[in-house]
């Protein structure tokens, strides 16, 4: 009897070993491509569809893959996003030609080059007071704007395909939203010199997160599989700030995310984080998170794919694992598919594993790597590379 993508998905979660490991492609900033690699990915393919980008913010420079691709891709998901605000949305669409892009919340980036840009527009950079924050314009969670769409869409995919439904809403989580507000460096000074700030403006954020994850989930809550969150708390090499800080300013607030969820919807929760979080992976699970990404295989003990697997395999499920540092920019196809192979027989032994890179797909990426990475789980019908 053949599996439904579906099916594949939650099987695997559930630490089965469904008929081939599933791919999590194109479902949210994390899973996805970007521009200048997609473009090359639809010639190498011969496919001409459009390009969309995700929250139809070319400045992110992510986009969501159409149909023709996620099905050619073999992606076992669909994404349900919310949306900019409208008013947001018109603000950015009538601003001058190469001036920054301001977000929602205040915060934005700078053009740097072609289809480039970096985010360096932090509105509280100089804050440090209580005040600044009760006096800042923070952004109307509850605007029927951002998810007039999302029961509709959600419904659809839920009934009429067969295909694992996650549910991504924009948030930057506390601690990265905190960076977008004052900037990286600014505000991990503010967590050691001014921790009654740095928690206040952590507890503000996690709140306007919170109502939009509410809205977003009265809306379609019944029709997930999956919900994306996260909050990047890792480097190249160790944690960004210690485990006890985390444990403290954090942890606490995920706790709160995740809680809100699983009382919302069955679905899964799905957790982002980048770099070296290998000692926080018991408090993840401790705190209801099912299903952890991107495992970025260069970064300090996450490369320690046997031991992560021994100790935790069979309390999460791994989304990720393809490196985008070194393997799919520079390796050959068949050292991209030696790699998968690799990862999966140690992630993916006894379920537990879904494939997807390191992060979003980069613009470096050649289009036969990408391939290479999909026919190496079983994905038919791509050509040779």
């Amino acid at each position: 009897m053949s599996i439904s993508p579906r099916e594949r998905v939650l099987m695997t979660i559930a630490h089965e070993e469904p008929d081939r490991v599933p791919v999590i492609l194109g479902t949210s900033n994390t899973t996805s491509i970007k521009i200048k690699a997609y473009r090359k990915l639809k010639d190498f393919l011969g496919h001409e569809g459009p390009d969309r980008w995700i929250y139809d913010w070319p400045e992110l420079g992510t986009v969501i893959p159409d149909e023709w691709m996620l099905s050619k891709l073999g992606s076992d998901a669909r994404g349900v996003f919310d949306a900019f605000p409208a008013h947001a949305r018109e603000r950015n669409s009538k601003r001058p030609a190469h001036s920054p892009y301001i977000d929602d919340w205040g915060s934005g980036a700078s053009e740097t080059g072609p289809d480039e840009w970096f985010p360096d527009v932090h509105p509280l950079a100089e804050a440090t007071t209580i005040d600044a924050i009760e006096n800042y314009a923070w952004p109307d969670m509850n605007d029927p704007s951002r998810v007039a769409h999302v029961r509709a869409e959600a419904k659809r995919l839920h009934e009429e395909t067969d295909f694992a439904v996650i549910g991504t809403p924009w948030l930057l989580f506390p601690f990265e939203r905190a960076h977008a507000m004052q900037g990286l460096d600014t505000f991990l000074m503010n967590m050691m010199a001014e921790p009654e700030f740095a928690q206040a403006l952590l507890d503000k954020i996690a709140s306007l997160c919170e109502t939009l994850m509410d809205r977003f989930l009265d809306e379609a809550g019944p029709f997930m599989d999956i919900v994306k969150i996260g909050d990047d708390l890792g480097t190249q090499t160790s944690l960004m700030i210690s485990p006890e800080m985390y444990r403290s300013m954090l942890k606490p607030l995920h706790a709160s995310m995740i809680r809100r969820i699983k009382a919302k919807t069955g679905a899964k929760v799905f957790f982002h984080t980048d770099g070296d979080v290998f000692d926080l992976v018991p408090d993840f699970i401790e705190i209801g998170v099912d299903i952890l990404n991107p495992i970025q295989t260069s970064a300090g003990k996450m490369a320690d794919l046997p031991e992560l697997k021994k100790r935790y395999g069979d309390k999460i499920s791994f989304c990720g694992g393809i490196d985008t540092q070194r393997i799919l920019p520079m390796a050959s196809p068949a050292e991209v598919a030696a790699e998968v192979q690799r990862v999966g027989s140690i992630l993916g032994k006894g379920g537990g594993w879904l494939l997807a890179p390191v992060h979003t797909i980069m613009n470096e990426v050649p289009p036969q790597n990408i391939v290479a990475m999909l026919k190496a789980v079983g994905i038919k019908g791509l050509p040779p590379v």
